[in-house]
């Protein structure tokens, strides 16, 4: 399949042929079921599966659109909808949806939500009010993605890499997370944090600074600041973000939380 891919993502012309579209349904299935990943752990690091990414782009030029029925609702698309929730003992609160080729794994809770195609989220995972899963985002064990989050997907534009939160994370209410940042185990988002590719991640828990980007190392705390930068028309305030703190190794990981966002006075 991964030959048939990257193929037509070489010579579109490709698209016209079944042995190609067959190929590209095939991935988005594996997709769908959780058997194949955009984005995979690989001992400490991740393996990125670009040949998956583009098949997921692929999919939709050979879709064609359709008019789906869902209730008293009416959608006018080319992908269909995820269904068959109970089977999968994934909640889904009214107005959740999530597409197909997306994977929820058993425990996952959407509430009024979105999650794109080529989303991996994972089990025990709360997807809150009006958050949005992106394309192809990789969400772990036991996260809580707060009210109002955005996690980027990797279609529009298309990104090198899916943004990565790993199990545990905390992401507080209107976070942003896009471009691919890699946010590690068990770290802690406060409320209005927004992180791209080339925001500043500054650790001021040291004596000196140290600075980061594109990654949140396990554990920390952070929450939204900024730093001073000069341009031609004089010096202004540029958003950044800081680590505050460390939250303390516990197998009570809900104890651990809740004694951090006090600690530290994190707004979520």
């Amino acid at each position: 399949m991964q030959e048939i891919i990257e193929a037509a993502w070489n010579n579109r012309e490709l698209l016209k042929e079944n042995l190609t579209q067959n190929a590209i349904r095939e991935v988005i299935e594996l997709l769908d079921k959780g058997r194949l990943r955009v984005a995979e752990p690989k001992g400490d690091d991740w393996q990125v599966n670009e040949w998956v990414k583009k098949a997921v782009i692929l999919y939709f030029p050979i879709q064609k659109m359709q008019t789906i029925e869902v209730g008293i609702f009416e959608y006018h698309d080319k992908m269909k909808l995820k269904s068959n929730y109970e089977a999968l003992g994934v909640r889904v609160v009214p107005n959740a949806v999530a597409r197909y080729g997306a994977y929820l794994a058993k425990g996952v809770i959407m509430m009024p939500s979105y999650v794109n195609i080529g989303a991996f989220v994972d089990t025990g995972t709360m997807v809150d009010t009006w958050a949005t899963v992106g394309s192809c985002a990789q969400i772990g064990k036991d996260v809580h993605l707060s009210g109002g989050v955005g996690i980027g997907g990797v279609l529009e534009p298309v990104q090198a890499a899916p943004v990565i939160i790993e199990d545990g994370c905390f992401i507080g209410s209107r976070c942003i997370v896009v471009e691919g940042v890699h946010v590690k185990k068990e770290a802690v988002l406060g409320a209005n944090v927004v992180l791209t590719k080339s925001t500043k991640i500054i650790d001021v828990t040291g004596s000196k600074p140290t600075e980061y980007k594109g990654v949140v190392p396990a554990r920390s705390v952070v929450i939204p600041g900024s730093y001073s930068k000069k341009f031609s028309a004089g010096e202004f305030q540029v958003p950044c973000a800081l680590i505050i703190g460390q939250r303390k190794q516990s197998t009570d990981l809900k104890t651990s939380l809740n004694n951090v966002l006090r600690e530290y006075d994190v707004a979520v």
